[in-house]
């Protein structure tokens, strides 16, 4: 092993282990979150039967309309009601930061008909999480909004410290949170719209590349897309990963990970790749060679199933991790590239 990928896969171990409220959460199957009867004798046939169901009409699936009480406030905060009502109310209000481009920036706010990109964040992220990221967005001339995903911070649910219901070894309510995500940014999509943006994109990381992906693949209005860390299969990420390790614990000794991959399959990029969705898009993926936690071989299997299925991403290796992509001289290389690749693809 080369010396900088034991330097790199120590410091993912030790970012990994900083967070210690990470706990093994009780199986569920979660089927009253999916329309289903909790005490359904067949859980499994059903979610089965719903994933498949899900897939085959993920255009309804993921379809909403704009939201009916958009509102922005002094501080650039968007704030408007999710299409899907979960348990927890405070999970239903979606909140978003505008970061208008360099050249739009006078009070008080007035967007432009220009580029914009969708920012969705990584898991667990917190509220300030990526602000960087988006300014250095409107420093290259395109506006960004970063949606806060469901069930994090200002959306998470009282008394939980992570956002679990996302990823989390409740089979049904995993599936409503990612689809309330694609489902929240498609209203966020439509604000932007309503705003004048002519041309939009999207940037995601880890968990936002998922939805991001999903997202562009089902609404015409995103013309490119920019992702950090991307994967196949939901389920192969959680079973292999390790910063999804306490959550493959909760899950093991009920389902397979073939199981799983079927059950999430609709909350998962590859399935609508293979049906050739989003193939007219641009794209571009960027993966470390030595992540843990979205295993560069899943990486790598998702570049080559867009290109067996006719799309022509564009795709970039770092010497990195999951974590470490943050630091220096990874974070100047991968986000230089990508913002370069945006402003090229929105036409900016």
């Amino acid at each position: 092993m080369h010396w900088l990928e034991r330097r790199i896969r120590r410091y993912e171990h030790r970012r990994w282990t900083t967070d210690d409220n990470r706990r093994v959460q009780p199986f569920h199957w979660g089927l009253e979150h999916i329309g289903g009867d909790p005490n359904a004798s067949d859980p499994a046939a059903f979610v089965r039967e719903y994933a498949k169901n899900a897939i085959e009409n993920s255009r309804e699936w993921f379809a909403t309309t704009p939201a009916d009480d958009y509102k922005l406030d002094s501080d650039d905060i968007l704030t408007f009601s999710s299409s899907i009502e979960s348990p927890w109310p405070e999970n239903n209000t979606v909140h978003a930061r505008m970061w208008p481009a360099r050249r739009d920036r006078k009070p008080p706010f007035k967007a432009r008909p220009g580029s914009a990109v969708l920012v969705l964040p990584n898991w667990n992220a917190k509220w300030h999480g990526q602000d960087g990221l988006c300014d250095w967005v409107s420093r290259f001339g395109i506006a960004a909004l970063k949606m806060s995903m469901p069930y994090h911070n200002r959306r998470m649910a009282k008394g939980h410290e992570r956002a679990d219901q996302i990823c989390g070894p409740n089979v049904g309510l995993t599936l409503q949170a990612n689809r309330q995500a694609v489902h929240d940014a498609r209203r966020c999509l439509r604000w932007l719209e309503q705003q004048g943006y002519t041309r939009i994109g999207i940037l995601g990381t880890s968990l936002g590349s998922s939805v991001g992906y999903i997202t562009l693949m089902h609404d015409a209005a995103v013309k490119a897309g920019g992702f950090f860390h991307f994967s196949t299969y939901y389920a192969d990420v959680v079973s292999q990963g390790m910063t999804t390790n306490h959550v493959w614990e909760g899950l093991r000794s009920h389902v397979s990970v073939d199981e799983l991959r079927d059950y999430w399959a609709p909350i998962s990029p590859i399935p609508y790749v293979e049906r050739g969705l989003g193939a007219d898009r641009k794209s571009f993926l960027v993966y470390g060679k030595y992540d843990p936690t979205m295993l560069p071989e899943l990486s790598r299997q998702m570049l080559d199933s867009l290109r067996r299925h006719g799309a022509n991403p564009r795709s970039m290796a770092l010497h990195c991790g999951h974590y470490s992509l943050e630091l220096a001289p990874f974070s100047y290389i991968a986000g230089y590239r990508m913002l370069s690749f945006l402003r090229s693809a929105l036409g900016q």
